[in-house]
């Protein structure tokens, strides 16, 4: 069975992490839910809660837990003691031979490390910042990016790291001015070309359950859903 929580920590990893009672607990740096939350490492008791909570404030972050397939347990804890749920997430994942069967039209799709300022300039503008680029700078396995052009202009990018055979793909953004012309769908083939000259043979992203049109287009292109997590945060944190 695949580990999704490995992949995911190699891929997009926390800018530090230790360990406290029966928990991982990840510094994010201001990175995103993804970094930042605490995960169980086995059961974990009511009390086990707070411990873990309390440190997390302390470290400055807000008390966020990710619960992922097969803890109903710690998910029924979390909901006694009033967390809240929040942006549910759906892995899809395919095998990368699947995604690349059908060409990228030419000069649509650049390999490109490290990115270029036109790069970082598409992705502030879709809201992922400094923080985040600093996630990709930490991943220590393959990666690059994939720079998108339409109409000879930049139009979009994403971030791609391989972890145990898996190539999954993160930061996907597409400029407002050229949404609905296929980049999307184009720029995850060439990302899946390559992670198959990388040796992955398979291909997997997040996306949360409330993104449909994503949600649309990634199951057009063969991607399934593999598995799904979500996460929970303090009422007066969730807002």
């Amino acid at each position: 069975m695949t580990d999704w929580g490995a992949v995911i920590d190699a891929t997009w990893p926390a800018a530090a992490v230790q360990q406290v009672g029966p928990w991982t607990l990840r510094s994010g740096a201001g990175g995103g839910n993804r970094v930042s939350a605490a995960t169980a490492n086995g059961p974990v008791r009511a009390q086990d809660i707070s411990v873990a909570a309390d440190a997390m404030r302390a470290a400055g972050q807000e008390a966020l837990f990710m619960v992922r397939p097969g803890e109903d347990a710690l998910d029924a804890l979390l909901a006694e003691a009033g967390y809240i749920k929040r942006d549910e997430t759906l892995i899809r994942a395919c095998l990368t031979a699947r995604l690349t069967a059908d060409p990228v039209p030419p000069v649509t799709a650049f390999t490109v490390w490290p990115p270029l300022a036109a790069q970082r300039d598409i992705w502030a503008s879709g809201g992922i910042g400094p923080a985040r680029l600093a996630i990709m700078d930490r991943v220590q396995g393959p990666k690059t990016t994939i720079f998108g052009r339409i109409d000879d202009r930049p139009a979009g990018t994403l971030f791609v790291a391989i972890h145990d055979g898996i190539a999954m793909l993160h930061a996907l953004e597409i400029t407002q001015d050229h949404r609905r012309k296929g980049l999307a769908r184009h720029l995850t083939r060439a990302a899946a070309r390559w992670a198959q000259r990388q040796g992955a043979d398979q291909f997997a992203l997040l996306v949360t359950a409330a993104n449909g049109g994503a949600n649309a287009l990634y199951a057009g292109l063969g991607l399934g859903e593999a598995a799904r997590y979500h996460y929970r945060a303090a009422p007066q944190e969730s807002l």
